[in-house]
C-alpha cells in the first residue's frame, strides 16, 4: 500500500511559507501544529488494496460454489436414501419412481438456470421441447 506525504513535496514561496500552507490559508483551513509549532505532514487516507478486495470476491464466489455443490449431494443422497428404503418383496411402481426421479432432475436443473428452460436442458442433455413436454406432463412450477 503506497501513502504519499504532502509535506516531502513542499516548495517554499517568496514569503517564506510553503505552497500547501499558502493554499491552505487562502482557503480558511487551519494548519494542524506540532507540540513545538512545527506543521505537521499532511497524509492521504489510505484505501484498501484491490488486491483485498479482489480476495474477498473470490471467497465470496468460492463459498457459494461449494454451497450449491453441497445442495446438489444432499438432493442426490435424499434420493438415494429413498431409493434404498424401498421393499423390493412388495413390489416396485416402476414409472412411478422413474417420473419422480425426472422431475427431482428437472427441478434441480431449472433451479441452477434460474428458471431458463433451453439452458436447462442442455444440462440435462435433452432438447428444448422434451423438457418442456415433461414439465407440462409431471406438472412441475418453478
Amino acid at each position: 500500500m503506497r501513502v504519499e506525504r504532502i509535506g516531502a513535496m513542499d516548495a517554499v514561496g517568496s514569503s517564506g511559507e510553503s505552497v500547501i500552507e499558502s493554499i491552505r490559508n487562502s482557503e480558511g483551513a487551519r494548519q494542524p501544529e506540532s507540540p513545538a509549532g512545527l506543521s505537521t505532514p499532511l497524509k492521504f487516507a489510505e484505501r484498501p488494496s484491490r488486491s483485498r478486495v479482489q480476495r474477498l470476491l473470490d471467497i465470496a464466489s468460492s463459498l457459494l460454489r461449494e454451497t450449491e455443490s453441497l445442495a446438489r449431494d444432499k438432493a442426490f443422497s435424499d434420493h438415494a436414501n429413498r431409493l434404498q428404503g424401498l421393499d423390493l418383496a412388495e413390489g416396485i411402481d416402476f414409472y412411478g419412481e422413474v417420473e419422480r426421479f425426472e422431475s427431482g432432475l428437472i427441478r434441480l436443473a431449472l433451479d441452477q438456470t434460474g428458471g431458463h428452460q433451453a439452458r436447462a436442458a442442455r444440462l440435462l442433455h435433452i432438447k428444448p421441447t422434451t423438457l418442456n413436454s415433461k414439465i407440462k406432463s409431471y406438472g412441475i412450477e418453478f
